[in-house]
């Protein structure tokens, strides 16, 4: 550490040589953290600038992929639109707490699945 007039050491040179002579030889168990395995580095990105590291992930994006876009989802996405509902049923969803529009999806699809092939 580079000594001036605002920095002082944190531990004395005794107190460094007391720690380091207390310190066990072998390296201690720590099951919190466990020792990495050769397959959890397989896809890790070493680079040494930002620069570097954005050339790595677009390489490995792909050109048809930009930066800000999502890859392939794993079901359809829901469509976007925009509807009118009578405020009553708005008040209701909405009471239910988080997660209504979901509710209300749930509601629509169990209405569309028992009148599916009626006029």
């Amino acid at each position: 550490m580079k000594h001036n007039a605002i920095s002082t050491p944190l531990f004395s040179p005794d107190q460094v040589a007391a720690a380091l002579a207390a310190a066990p030889l072998e390296p201690v168990a720590d099951t919190d953290n466990p020792p990495t395995r050769p397959q959890d580095w397989e896809h890790a990105i070493s680079s040494h600038s930002l620069r570097e590291l954005r050339e790595q992930l677009a390489a490995r994006r792909g050109p048809d992929q930009r930066r800000d876009q999502r890859g392939p989802q794993p079901r359809p996405t829901k469509v976007a639109v925009t509807v009118r509902y009578s405020p009553e049923v708005v008040t209701y969803f909405k009471a239910t707490g988080a997660g209504w529009q979901t509710r209300m999806d749930a509601v629509l699809r169990d209405y569309v699945a028992r009148h599916q092939g009626q006029p």
